[in-house]
């Protein structure tokens, strides 16, 4: 694995994680407030169409945000599309390569055991409204794909996708879950000029974040509530992934604790909740 870059200068904020080419280790627990997730960039384009890694004692996921590659896994070769995903075991020898360009997103977590191999297709999970819904009311609708959720077997891995109508909010109302889940958000697909912000505090009067976020920034969320807005005209996108604290246990999707005063009805978030956990 190669070196993690140096800790940006905001404390859990990493700004332009998509600023290069091959593979970079953004985020992992060396150089962040992170227990156990990390988060890597994988850019390949004509000059630079390969990648490897081993994932040592960490289950891995892959989700192709643009372009089509080849993953190999242990010599098994599988294809990945825009918006596909797959799930990596642990101990697992990994080549990715492109004959034109790519961009995928990388998140991994430390585990004890080893889950199966696991293709998610963009196409399968369009047709489940467990996994590709609509949630929201007027002010903070949004578009959430649940990509490696409830639909696979892992230890502690969950992650997906949320687009927000422009102007709108996300994560709303606010919510937290900080006994069984620490989050990353990734920014993407966001051309110029759009920007959002986005909150993380335990206590409104002392946040720990405000801060514009652009495409390619990424933002940690040990603990606390943490919505975000889109500025209008403009959507917001972002990957969030999770890791459980408890192996299995904890892996849980939408078990969250809402903001008290803004408990006025559903999160928004119950089709993604039934069954998150799926026992092996």
């Amino acid at each position: 694995m190669s070196a993690p870059i140096s800790t940006a200068t905001e404390k859990n904020i990493f700004r332009k994680t998509n600023a290069h080419t091959g593979r970079r280790v953004c985020i992992s627990p060396k150089n962040s407030s992170m227990s156990h997730l990390a988060y890597s960039r994988i850019i390949l384009n004509g000059a630079n169409p390969t990648e490897s890694l081993s994932t040592g004692d960490r289950e891995t996921g892959l989700i192709c945000l643009s372009g089509e590659v080849t993953v190999s896994v242990d010599s098994k070769d599988i294809a990945l599309a825009q918006r596909d995903a797959i799930y990596i075991p642990r101990d697992s020898t990994v080549k990715i390569t492109t004959k034109t360009s790519a961009d995928l997103a990388e998140f991994s977590c430390d585990v004890a055991n080893r889950y199966p191999l696991q293709v998610v297709r963009a196409s399968e999970i369009a047709k489940d409204a467990g996994l590709q819904f609509t949630t929201g009311t007027p002010g903070c609708i949004r578009h959430l794909q649940m990509l490696l959720a409830k639909n696979i077997q892992a230890g502690r891995l969950i992650a997906g996708i949320t687009q927000a109508d422009p102007g709108n909010w996300t994560s709303w109302p606010p919510h937290e879950h900080a006994a069984l889940l620490e989050e990353i958000y990734v920014y993407f697909d966001m051309p110029e000029p759009a920007y959002g912000i986005q909150l993380v505090y335990s206590d409104t009067q002392n946040p720990e974040i405000v801060t514009i976020v652009r495409d390619g920034d990424a933002v940690l969320i040990p603990s606390g509530y943490h919505p975000n807005v889109s500025v209008p005209g403009h959507r917001i996108c972002f990957l969030w992934a999770m890791a459980a604290h408890r192996e299995v246990e904890d892996r849980q999707f939408g078990v969250v604790n809402v903001q008290p005063g803004f408990k006025q009805g559903p999160t928004g978030l119950e089709a993604g909740r039934a069954n998150s956990r799926r026992d092996s």
